[in-house]
């Protein structure tokens, strides 16, 4: 993998790393005893970087392009332990090389499923599976947090814990979230956003960025698929076309049978009877609905009116208005006996207190004599 060249001191040293693997995130450049010496070259291709480490501690990062090793250009080497002798002689230091390119096609899943507590459908078990890419973006951090002192790191040596991390991060932010269980088998554009929003940030810890999260399939019971099926079509179900499609069916049934289009008659009226019955059923169940829903006013009140014995007779009913003019004639005194529903027996006027106001605004009798 890697171009050793010039190990004469009259050649001068090319460090350097030809990826020709596909999985491979971190390799070492082998060096005798760590050696480099003054004037080396270093070449840093394009979705590489170089991470200089002397006696485990991180030196300088160099991004793509090619460097001459001197003190002049690279002044942070001369800060390196063991320099006694200047830059004229070799000194040690370990170099990385990052591989900073895009690793696509990483496999994910939930080995245990998810517990979802749904507002319709309560508490629920969900399974995903998908893929994933992600990339290096720190390379100091990468090695610092991850790599230690491995001399090569693939991304199988990662795969396991970046699925653990991802796992773990994107249950607790469903277990937290208010979307809705439909949402997840239904839509998994809005659900792979979702999940590498909240899966994300984890990566940045350990120098790496999820360049894309995809969600392939989201598994539930299949007792849950089949009510959230129905659940979903309850409201987009046309009853005229429903009917249709049955005696459609029904013809078909009919003409393979002996019956012929007699049969297919009996369908069809059953067709169009059981499309007939489920359309005014759900009219009048709309229509319950919206007068539920309308308020109503209260029923207007009843005049009450009363019966009286005038003349010694029974006359009336009379309401309130027609009481009040034949108090004010003197056809209705006091002492008359009236009735209304509701009393147990005649009464005299004055004894009813709803009566009280009738006599309230009639003035008394004339006094004899005047």
């Amino acid at each position: 993998m890697g171009i050793f060249s010039g190990i004469s001191h009259e050649l001068i040293d090319i460090i350097e790393w030809t990826d020709d693997s596909s999985d491979v995130l971190l390799w070492r450049f082998p060096r005798w005893q760590n050696e480099i010496k003054n004037g080396a070259k270093l070449v840093v291709r394009q979705a590489q970087v170089a991470v200089f480490v002397n006696e485990g501690k991180i030196a300088d990062v160099f991004q793509s392009g090619t460097y001459t090793l001197t003190t002049e250009n690279i002044p942070i080497l001369t800060t390196l332990r063991g320099w006694k002798y200047g830059f004229n002689s070799p000194f040690k230091a370990e170099v990385y090389f990052v591989n900073t390119k895009q690793y696509t096609d990483q496999k994910w899943g939930t080995k245990n499923p998810i517990m979802l507590n749904d507002d319709k459908f309560g508490m629920v078990e969900l399974r995903a599976f998908g893929t994933y890419a992600f990339r290096v973006s720190d390379a100091k951090k990468f090695m610092e947090e991850i790599v230690g002192t491995n001399s090569s790191f693939t991304t199988e040596d990662i795969e396991g814990q970046l699925r653990s991390l991802m796992v773990t991060n994107l249950t607790s932010a469903v277990a937290k979230s208010n979307l809705g269980v439909e949402k997840f088998s239904a839509n998994l554009d809005e659900f792979s956003a979702f999940a590498k929003e909240k899966v994300d940030p984890t990566f940045t810890e350990y120098g790496l960025t999820l360049t894309k999260l995809l969600v392939e399939n989201v598994s539930m019971p299949p007792e849950l698929q089949k009510e959230i099926f129905q659940y979903s079509r309850l409201n987009k179900i046309d009853m005229s076309k429903l009917a249709q499609m049955n005696v459609a069916n029904s013809i078909e049934t009919a003409a393979a049978n002996q019956g012929g289009l007699a049969g297919a008659g009996m369908g069809i009226g059953v067709g169009f009877g059981m499309g007939n019955m489920m359309a005014n059923t759900m009219g009048q169940s709309m229509n319950q609905m919206q007068q539920q829903a309308a308020p109503t006013p209260p029923p207007i009140p009843q005049a009450v009116q009363y019966f009286a014995v005038v003349g010694g007779k029974q006359a009336g009913p009379f309401n309130e208005q027609q009481l009040a003019q034949m108090a004010q004639s003197g056809s209705l005194l006091r002492d008359t006996l009236v009735w209304k529903a509701g009393m147990a027996s005649w009464l005299a006027a004055g004894q009813v207190p709803e009566m009280t106001n009738i006599f309230g605004a009639t003035p008394p009798p004339v006094p004899p004599g005047v």
